[in-house]
């Protein structure tokens, strides 16, 4: 079983979405597991206070290294790399979804605020990982993310698996366009090679159609398809 655990000051919003669905499911199957830890818990201030003001200034309020230290203590024996969600980390992408899927788990620390001490991320080895060049009130959604694009990863997570080879960004391109019935609608039909029951050439029309809407869509995927 695949197993992810959540340091957050709002464990309530979990599972949230993957509750739902595939991954939904997933958990039901005990494919993959959820834990959720409430950074709050390990304050020592009567009143759960986590957070403090900046050292030299600024906006905001910074997370104390020594609370969530305590947090991610209390799971020491939790699968997985350990992944913060910050703005300033790597790009989350595919390839990550992938690396991830093959771990046995991941542990993920949802920042608030301005974000977390620095210290506390050096000590512990943390990974940052940005989901995007946006902002969002904490890294929960970020999380959830991450873990959406993992677990559909896992084997017997999605029904048919061959799905998964046809996606974006395999390979560097951007899926190919997709028709159901009817046949005809407004006056648009479907590409008539698709009808043709030809599967070499549905093929070519597939890898064609995905070079073709990459190229013109992607420019900054299609250079890395074409050097490939």
């Amino acid at each position: 079983m695949w197993s992810a655990t959540v340091l957050s000051l709002f464990p309530e919003m979990f599972p949230g979405t993957l509750g739902l669905s595939i991954a939904g499911k997933a958990m039901k199957n005990n494919i993959w597991s959820l834990k959720t830890i409430n950074i709050r818990d390990f304050s020592n201030d009567k009143n759960g206070k986590v957070d403090d003001v900046p050292f030299g200034g600024g906006a905001g309020m910074v997370i104390k290294p020594d609370v969530i230290d305590k947090a991610l203590s209390s799971i020491i024996d939790a699968e997985g790399p350990r992944i913060y969600l910050s703005p300033r980390g790597k790009k989350f992408d595919q390839r990550f979804a992938k690396s991830l899927s093959e771990e046995k788990g991941a542990v993920f620390i949802c920042g608030r605020y301005e974000g977390v001490d620095e210290r506390f991320l050096v000590h512990n080895d943390i990974i940052e990982l940005s989901v995007g060049d946006y902002i969002l009130s904490g890294g929960e959604l970020g999380a959830q993310i991450v873990l959406d694009a993992t677990i559909r990863l896992l084997p017997d997570v999605i029904g048919n698996s061959e799905g998964l080879i046809d996606e974006s960004f395999e390979n560097n391109l951007l899926e190919y366009p997709l028709y159901t019935q009817p046949r005809v609608w407004k006056d648009r039909m479907v590409p008539e090679v698709l009808l043709s029951g030809d599967h070499k050439k549905i093929k070519d029309w597939k890898l064609k159609q995905a070079e073709k809407i990459t190229k013109l869509k992607r420019p900054d995927l299609w250079s890395k398809y074409k050097k490939s």
